[in-house]
């Protein structure tokens, strides 16, 4: 893991480059300023200072020169939305683009953009070789430095997230999710409990059902870790661990297949999110709940038509073995709810028909509560996280209807499928616990500052801060 806490330092008069930020509505202004040469540079490399686009200059300028020719005679400037409040992403171009040495910023804030600056100089290189790679790119800070500690969390769990996506199932399957939890939870003094194998099949039916066929190689399990002290407020994180998505017996083609060990990503949100709450000391009784399966394909595997039982009484008709993750996540949300928490959120890579609906960056979320919705939205916004509040819509509920069960696991027709998927999931959660179940994609098809294509923490940040802004007023 990137050591993150060495990339940013306390500004005391070091050597560095300066960095200065532009956007559009000052540019004219700052060009008209530098001498012929550097206005000769500008021009010739058409930099208009657009976000998240940047020139290296010489330095000019007596007043700078003796410090900045220390770091190799150039300064930065740089493009940005708003150069009076940067957001997140303002720096991200920046942090894994320039070379290795120390900046800071000129007339500048970077409070809000830090974890921007981190982020883009981790690399997930674990099955790779690499030629000798340049140093870190260090900023220097003032007054920003009481927000180093946030950013530097806020880097690691992204990063965590990111790592454990992109490793391969054969290396990331329910035993590995089963080893970070206990890593966590002894780094934490938290107390963990993980149901195994065939003793799920009573208690957990569920997650039992879907990862049987894979029971001699990849044991299914229920893991849970439990942090914080007694009189503390209780919440329940639940995240999907699927560690591969064959499809079942509904198999996949080999295209669907392609990125399907991705399909826990939903538990590396979750685990990621309890270890920012537990590392900030966040005054709650945490309980992390992951089923961890793989859905497989074996003489035990789970068919189309056959009816399981499920933690909290209801009998599922199985239309669909792809259908999976609703089925294991089922059993941690009973779970959860029978411990009366104050709110539950679940995150999983649950519906191509969220993706469809929203694509890959905006994760959709269902709430049952009005406030809490209102302000996980907010903190989304807040943290450049954005999420999409999609409808839990009662009046498609009959299109889960089973003629020989309780309920299906997936609807009759194409129509509505997350929304149909979160209705599934509600029927697990007490009614009068609020709920928030993000259907995010875990995963970037295409390349942007600093989120590079591969795994994606998508609503990470937004769900811890609506939890910092909850429970540390």
């Amino acid at each position: 893991m990137t050591d993150f806490k060495t990339l940013i330092e306390a500004d005391k008069g070091q050597a560095a480059r300066t960095i200065q930020i532009l956007d559009v509505t000052i540019f004219e202004d700052w060009l008209k300023e530098q001498p012929d040469s550097i206005r000769n540079i500008v021009k010739a490399y058409k930099f208009v200072a657009n976000p998240e686009s940047y020139l290296i200059l010489p330095v000019t300028s007596g007043k700078g020169k003796d410090k900045d020719s220390e770091q190799g005679d150039f300064t930065v400037v740089a493009g940005v939305n708003n150069h009076k409040r940067l957001d997140p992403w303002a720096l991200a171009k920046l942090g894994g683009k320039l070379p290795e040495g120390k900046y800071r910023l000129a007339d500048a804030s970077a409070k809000d953009a830090l974890f921007g600056w981190l982020i883009p100089q981790h690399e997930f290189d674990q099955y790779k070789e690499l030629p000798d790679r340049q140093g870190p790119s260090v900023l220097l800070v003032k007054d920003e430095i009481g927000k180093v500690d946030e950013a530097v969390r806020q880097a690691e769990a992204t990063a965590l997230v990111r790592d454990m996506v992109n490793t391969p199932a054969a290396d990331m399957g329910p035993d590995k999710l089963e080893d970070i939890a206990e890593k966590l939870s002894e780094a934490h003094g938290a107390d963990l409990k993980v149901t195994r194998g065939d003793t799920l099949e009573k208690n957990f039916p569920m997650i039992h059902g879907v990862g049987k066929a894979a029971m001699r190689d990849h044991a299914p399990r229920l893991i849970e870790l439990k942090w914080g002290k007694a009189d503390a407020p209780k919440i329940a994180i639940v995240g999907k661990g699927v560690t591969f998505d064959s499809g079942g017996l509904s198999m996949k083609s080999p295209a669907g297949m392609l990125i399907m060990k991705k399909d826990m990503g939903g538990a590396a949100h979750a685990i990621a999110l309890a270890k920012l709450i537990m590392e900030a000391k966040l005054p709650v009784q945490l309980h992390l709940l992951v089923p961890a399966v793989e859905n497989s394909v074996d003489g035990h595997a789970l068919r189309p038509g056959d009816i399981l039982q499920s933690r909290k009484g209801l009998t599922v008709e199985i239309g669909n073995t792809d259908a999976e993750g609703r089925l294991v996540l089922g059993d941690a949300l009973t779970l959860a709810g029978e411990e009366e928490p104050e709110l539950i959120i679940d995150f999983a890579t649950l519906t191509g028909a969220a993706r469809v609906a929203l694509g890959p960056d905006l994760p959709a979320m269902f709430c049952s509560d009005e406030d809490m919705a209102a302000g996980l939205l907010d903190s989304g916004n807040q943290q450049d996280d954005p999420l999409w509040r999609m409808p839990l819509w009662s009046r498609y509920e009959y299109r889960l209807n089973s003629p020989v069960a309780d309920t299906n696991n997936v609807a009759v027709g194409s129509f509505a499928g997350c929304i149909t998927a979160a209705l599934f999931l509600k029927k697990f959660v007490p009614d009068d616990i609020p709920w928030a179940h993000f259907d995010t994609y875990a995963w970037r098809p295409a390349s942007k500052a600093g989120r590079p294509k591969g795994g994606e923490a998508l609503g990470l940040r937004a769900s811890w801060d609506y939890l910092k802004a909850r429970y540390c007023k």
